[in-house]
């Protein structure tokens, strides 16, 4: 029985992508980056704002109906005491607070998390949103990565995002803002990590049927394992390591290549992600299910079942050709 088929198996897919969501860290409320430390500053002013303004006008809804009530038909106040209050609480008040709040905005917040320029920075990373994946390339090197991203801890990178087909929209709420990718538009935004660790980040934008799968993980990195990270990944794919693993590579000419790219072997497809250090990832197709023998196996032959309406067609695959496939896929580190 090819992997994926029983019905314990999709239980299983279903039960990871509920825990995974569940167990999801991205919360803009806890920032690990300057640029998101200023919007949850922002939004925790704003909170506070509200907060006082609700109940300073709760309270003067509730002053006013006492006094009402204690004075008595015949001695409210005057037409003009009430155009005063309006004026001056209702209309004034507000209008500077909405320009307080702008000039923050603006000034202390939205500033503060722009790109900085491409020579300001030793890192810039272009990302290409497709339906339903991330593609990460790094400028100036070979190194091509899909929905896992590194950058070294501390240091200010500049991404570059833009789209292969519709709008996506890139966001990392524990790094920074949002940004759209836009056909025929190439916008900017910075990733710093504060600490090293991985954060979640997700296509804020509906970009069709499976807009909810499609994730990426930023890895932050300490300098020295980023360097060697991205060493690695400039590498051409390396030769199959075993008999299988050959028999594999020829599965894989016959059936992947015309949409897949393998660095270093003749395969140069440019319909789904690039697969030349594909073992080095932990996750497959979006973040949506782990980068294992099983799973792989699953998606190769279902990957209509686990993500449908994605661009990979389910392959038909005997179980030896699966088995040397995987272990081709396997070995490409």
């Amino acid at each position: 029985m090819k992997p994926g088929r029983s019905g314990g198996g999709l239980l299983g897919l279903a039960a990871v992508s509920l825990l995974a969501g569940c167990g999801s860290n991205a919360d803009s409320l806890h920032p690990q980056g300057p640029g998101a430390k200023d919007i949850a500053s922002l939004w925790w002013w704003l909170l506070g704002g509200c907060s006082f303004g609700m109940a300073f006008v709760t309270a003067l809804l509730v002053l006013a109906w006492f006094r009402r009530k204690s004075m008595g038909p015949g001695r409210e106040p005057g037409e003009r005491a009430g155009w005063i209050v309006i004026l001056t609480l209702g209309v004034g008040v507000m209008i500077a607070g909405l320009v307080a709040l702008f000039v923050v905005a603006d000034v202390f917040t939205i500033r503060g998390t722009e790109a900085p320029a491409a020579a300001a920075t030793s890192l810039t990373v272009r990302a290409v949103g497709h339906q339903w994946y991330w593609e990460f390339d790094y400028t100036g090197t070979t190194a091509v990565t899909a929905d896992e991203i590194h950058i070294p801890v501390r240091t200010p990178v500049r991404v570059d995002v833009d789209t292969g087909d519709v709008i996506h929209s890139f966001w990392v709420p524990e790094l920074n803002r949002k940004i759209d990718a836009i056909p025929g538009q190439r916008n900017a935004i910075e990733l710093y990590a504060d600490k090293p660790g991985v954060y979640r980040g997700e296509c804020l934008q509906y970009c069709g049927l499976q807009h909810a799968h499609m994730d990426f993980l930023v890895f932050a990195d300490p300098p020295a394992k980023f360097k060697a990270w991205l060493a690695d990944q400039e590498r051409p794919a390396r030769a199959p390591a075993s008999a299988l693993a050959r028999r594999g590579a020829q599965v894989f000419t016959q059936e992947c290549q015309s949409c897949h790219t393998i660095r270093g072997t003749s395969a140069h497809g440019t319909v789904g992600p690039d697969l030349t250090h594909l073992a080095t990832r932990t996750t497959l197709a979006g973040v949506t299910i782990p980068n294992s023998k099983t799973y792989l196996g699953s998606w190769i032959v279902g990957s209509q079942r686990i993500k449908p309406g994605n661009q990979m067609p389910d392959i038909t695959l005997t179980n030896r050709k699966l088995r040397a496939l995987l272990a081709y896929l396997d070995g490409l580190h």
